[in-house]
């Protein structure tokens, strides 16, 4: 693969001039940033559960922090990697290199859009519903790549969706982002047939010719034709490794703050990450912080803070050692799996640890358990609604759908169906809340 291509600046949007670097004074991939800030679906992430309920008294991290954090680490990453191409490739272009990072950051603030509100658990849910819920019927009206898609529905596909679909009433298009901030989200560029047992794929069924365009133009490497599959673009490697340092590394701070984590637990598990012979002079600079900081949240902070930054530098060091495999497409796995022995022992203990004391703390279950209830029944309801529009109640409970998801007579089932995920799938989880009290009739309207 060539950077000269792999950085095109070319949009969806017609008439839209690849070449054209800069506009008013801001590169194109940089107004990619600014889109995302601004943007509706990115606000809605701060009343998206990431992993733990939305904060009360303590403040946790939300979809929206999170992405912000993923985005600054991210841009670390992209400007280490800019060095390295810099120094590698003659590009047609030089500048371009310099908004690798920009890219990177966009692309990190979009990587969650697609997911649903609930957590982890939201996806599952979804899935669920077609699969062993009350949508499995619906199964035999669909192809089998639709049905691949729709009964295992997949947030990265979602966030390509969100960003390239054109919407009822919305701009063709969607956002018209870049190709290359665009290919950089899809952390698995294969269509839902091609995923296995891993369940994992970047695009639907709806959006399969879309991304054809991007990665052809982009000059990705096509893996096969049928099913679609190409290697990844080598920035999602940095859009990835950023996302795995932080959700890793933050939910130990959080869960440290709630105490489900003790402060003795939370300092082991991140000072693993310091070898005591190597790091001498760190572990040194750990010692007297530790001495004059007293606040116990303010020392989590300020491991966490070392531990981000001995990561990126770590990750960087990978990308750098398999740079010919990964512009060749040959380069599997992530970059976190490639890391030294030492940091990967650490990391992998963090992992060990959240799974076995943090994802299935009290709290975090009984949000996943809410959330199951909660879109299966949203589901039932407007599916039942778009099939059979007629009805006094379908009239009435698709009148309060918001417009950009109107349902045409002529739409395939696919299409509808897709339509109703949409629309969860971009609620936050107090919306999606008072919803389903309002369907159920647990609350009413405020009449006063």
């Amino acid at each position: 693969m060539d950077w000269n291509t792999l950085l095109s600046a070319r949009r969806q949007q017609p008439g839209s001039a690849p070449t054209l670097f800069r506009s008013h004074d801001r590169s194109q991939f940089q107004r990619d940033y600014d889109r995302m800030i601004f943007s509706s679906p990115f606000r809605r992430l701060q009343n998206k559960t990431q992993v733990f309920p939305l904060p009360g008294s303590v403040f946790v991290h939300n979809r929206l922090t999170h992405s912000l954090e993923v985005a600054s680490v991210g841009r670390s990453l992209g400007v280490k990697i800019a060095q390295l191409v810099r120094e590698a490739e003659a590009m047609e272009n030089p500048d371009i290199q310099e908004e690798i990072g920009t890219i990177v950051s966009t692309a990190c603030l979009a990587h969650d859009l697609g997911n649903p509100p609930f957590g982890h658990s939201g996806e599952e849910a979804i899935s669920d519903f077609f699969l062993e819920g009350e949508g499995q019927y619906l199964k035999k009206m669909l192809t089998d790549d639709e049905w691949a898609d729709i009964s295992r529905f997949e947030g990265n596909a979602n966030a390509f969706r969100l960003l390239t679909h054109t919407f009822h009433g919305r701009r063709p298009g969607g956002y018209s982002m870049t190709f290359a901030s665009l290919a950089s989200i899809v952390k698995y560029p294969h269509e839902a047939r091609a995923a296995g047992k891993e369940r994992k794929y970047g695009f639907f069924q709806s959006e399969k010719e879309t991304f054809r365009e991007v990665a052809d133009t982009l000059g990705m490497t096509r893996l096969s034709d049928s099913p679609l599959r190409y290697a990844r673009h080598p920035l999602v490697y940095l859009v990835e490794a950023a996302d795995d340092i932080c959700y890793q590394i933050m939910d130990i701070e959080d869960s440290h703050k709630l105490n489900i984590l003790t402060h003795d637990e939370a300092v082991n598990a991140l000072t693993n990450f310091y070898d005591r012979e190597r790091d001498t002079e760190e572990l040194k600079t750990i010692a007297r912080t530790r001495k004059i900081v007293t606040d116990g949240n303010e020392y989590i902070a300020f491991l966490r803070a070392g531990i981000i930054n001995k990561l990126i530098n770590a990750c960087a060091d990978v990308f750098r050692q398999h740079y010919a495999d990964i512009m060749a497409g040959a380069f599997t796995g992530s970059l976190v799996q490639q890391l030294p022995p030492a940091l990967k022992s650490a990391y992998e203990a963090c992992t060990a640890l959240a799974y076995g004391r943090i994802y299935h703390a009290a709290v975090v279950t009984q949000i996943q358990i809410a959330g199951f209830k909660i879109l299966a029944t949203i589901l039932k309801e407007y599916i039942d609604a778009i099939l059979k529009p007629g009805t006094y109640y379908a009239r009435n409970i698709l009148s309060i759908m918001p417009g950009q998801y109107r349902v045409r007579p002529e739409d395939s089932l696919y299409t509808k169906i897709q339509t109703v995920t949409d629309y969860v799938s971009g609620m936050t989880d107090s919306y999606a809340l008072n919803l389903y009290r309002k369907i159920k009739g647990i609350d009413l309207p405020d009449l006063t």
